[in-house]
């Protein structure tokens, strides 16, 4: 029987960038908050020995160990879903901190055409452009709402950047400027302008200078080592969780950190949540921990295997299109195009987020009357570091194995640059999350089982945006170019990005979403659940910044939640609309 602690005003389940953000908020605020991790805790200095590619990058020493917790993956409802035993389509961060702590840095806000999507489209192409079967949907707040909260998640982390010429004009510039355009970048920018792009530095949260953020946190001027992503950055100078918000609870007195605590339940008595049941991974010992609110902010998939385990929210039903927890589900699908040249560059030195990029096929910036999709990507070249395990490419036609791949990797491995893009990804009715029938994780509890294929919609724009960079590649020189294809389905395996989305999505109707504009569930009033799987689509940038914005307007919300009580939006109305 587990053992019953003393009750706290909040209890914050998952210490990522989401949950270390609202303990810092509402601890500065004079509440009680508990926060429960099921990783261990560590330091900046923890990490000076982290130059080892194949320790975390090939061998994942960050992430949630598989062993332990996995999901389960199929593509479609006849087949049986299978274990994950490695790691490859996303990643499951652990430790204080979970993916904030290995993440590369790039820090965008969504558009404000992500957050309206099926209004604007309808408006501008008619109901018919949105393809049947695909769950588009508004999300019941507007860019112009959440505006306020994206520059303090910027100034929190020392955001390095500079105005986006097809992005919304901002209200202030970023706290810290660009990172430095090396010779390899300068190349990507002048082939962008020859073909009429506007090239502009990607928003970093490797900091191009020292910044003091407005809680009193120290972060460091990036040293560009090139090892960012799945790395933890021994000089701090990658705002993270550990360097910012974690620090800025403590000092206040009012925040408790319990680690080897794996949350496995909310506990709901009598209609009512009462808090939170979790195991000490160490001692195997179960203890229940009471709240007044609770909030969920683990991984994508964690926060709706979570709720579906509590039976909170109602389960989405692919056949009838009802329920919502599970809804949703999208990946974040990456194009790649390597060229090879006949010179060379100097790309060993780098930072996770140091890249040049454009905005002309992301969103709605160009015209889509003709065109089978909706929506485009950001495309970037990144200067990340080089490293010779995993990005280690030869031309095609190539054996990876040999005589003649030694010498063709040698060469390419100065001679080659890939250029990517960040895609739009729509949601459609066979995507989504639920609890698996057949295998459990090392508690006895379902898994969580993933059912996702690839798309018609998804096949359209890869193969549009996989164009546009080749041509980019091309201009600057290329001599050959190695396009990525997608496969007849989706696979686990081999990798895209670990920036997954939905299972508990935001929304103006509770029928068709988790939670409200405050990421507080319909529900259930005192629970709020806050991350990319409040997303109810992939857009075409990398979703923290995003994720962090909800989460100070989350905390603003949990504050007036603790003053009365109440449901803090009613359905149909959109946040910045009353």
């Amino acid at each position: 029987m587990a053992k019953e602690l003393e009750k706290t005003d909040v209890v914050v389940a998952g210490l990522g960038w989401a949950g270390s953000i609202v303990a810092a908020e509402l601890s500065k605020d004079g509440k009680n908050v508990i926060g429960l991790e099921r990783g261990t805790e560590k330091k900046t200095e923890d990490y000076l020995t982290a130059h080892d590619e194949y320790r975390y990058s090939v061998g994942h020493e960050m992430m949630q160990d598989l062993s332990k917790e996995t999901i389960t993956y199929r593509n479609t409802d006849d087949e049986e879903a299978l274990p994950m035993r490695r790691y490859g389509a996303f990643l499951i961060g652990t430790d204080v901190g979970g993916g904030g702590v290995h993440w590369n840095g790039d820090t965008w806000r969504y558009h404000p055409y992500d957050f309206e999507i099926k209004t604007m489209t309808e408006e501008r192409y008619g109901e018919d452009k949105i393809p049947e079967d695909y769950l588009v949907q508004d999300w019941g707040i507007t860019y112009e709402e959440l505006e306020p909260y994206f520059l303090r998640y910027e100034k929190n982390s020392g955001v390095s950047g500079e105005q986006n010429p097809m992005g919304p004009e901002r209200d202030a510039p970023y706290p810290t400027p660009p990172l430095k355009e090396t010779p390899v970048l300068t190349e990507y920018k002048e082939a962008c302008e020859r073909l009429g792009y506007q090239p502009f530095m990607i928003p970093a949260s490797t900091i191009s200078e020292q910044f003091v953020n407005p809680d009193g946190q120290t972060i460091n001027a990036c040293q560009y080592c090139g090892f960012c992503e799945k790395f933890g950055c021994e000089w701090g100078a990658k705002s993270s969780p550990i360097v910012t918000t974690i620090p800025t609870a403590k000092e206040t007195g009012n925040f408790e950190l319990r680690t080897h605590a794996n949350v496995v339940e909310i506990v709901k008595e009598d209609d009512e949540v009462t808090g939170v049941l979790y195991i000490d991974t160490l001692t195997q010992e179960e203890f229940f921990q009471p709240a007044d609110v609770v909030v969920v902010t683990s991984h994508t998939t964690n926060n709706t295997k979570l709720l579906l385990h509590s039976g909170l929210g109602t389960p989405y039903d692919p056949e009838t299109g009802e329920g919502a927890v599970g809804k949703n589900y999208c990946l974040h699908i990456t194009p790649q195009v390597t060229g090879f040249f006949d010179k060379e560059f100097n790309t060993a030195t780098g930072a996770g987020a140091l890249g040049i990029c454009i905005d002309e096929f992301n969103v709605d910036n160009f015209d889509h009357t003709d065109l089978d999709f909706i929506h485009g990507a950001n495309i970037a070249l990144k200067q990340t570091g080089k490293r010779p395990i995993e990005q280690n490419v030869v031309p095609p036609g190539v054996k990876n194995w040999g005589a003649e791949f030694k010498k063709e990797s040698i060469k390419s491995f100065t001679q080659s640059l890939s250029s990517h893009a960040q895609m739009i990804t729509l949601p459609h009715k066979n995507n989504y999350l639920s609890l698996d029938p057949t295998y459990k994780d090392d508690y006895g509890r379902p898994l969580l089982r993933l059912t996702y294929d690839l798309t018609d919609h998804d096949r359209a724009v890869h193969d549009f945006i996989g164009q546009k960079i080749e041509e980019i590649l091309v201009e600057m020189g290329a001599v050959e170019t190695d396009r990525r294809e997608l496969t007849e389905h989706f696979d686990i395996f081999p990798a895209h990005n670990d920036h997954i989305v939905g299972g508990t999505i935001i929304g103006a109707d509770p029928e068709t979403s988790v939670v409200n504009n405050y990421l507080q569930m319909w529900d259930e009033d005192n629970v709020f659940v806050i991350g990319g799987s409040n997303f109810p689509h992939n857009g075409g940038y990398n979703p923290t910044g995003t994720v962090g914005a909800f989460a100070y307007r989350a905390a603003e919300g949990i504050k007036m939640y603790l003053e009365d009580n109440r449901q803090l939006a009613e359905a149909g109305e959109v946040a910045g609309a009353n």
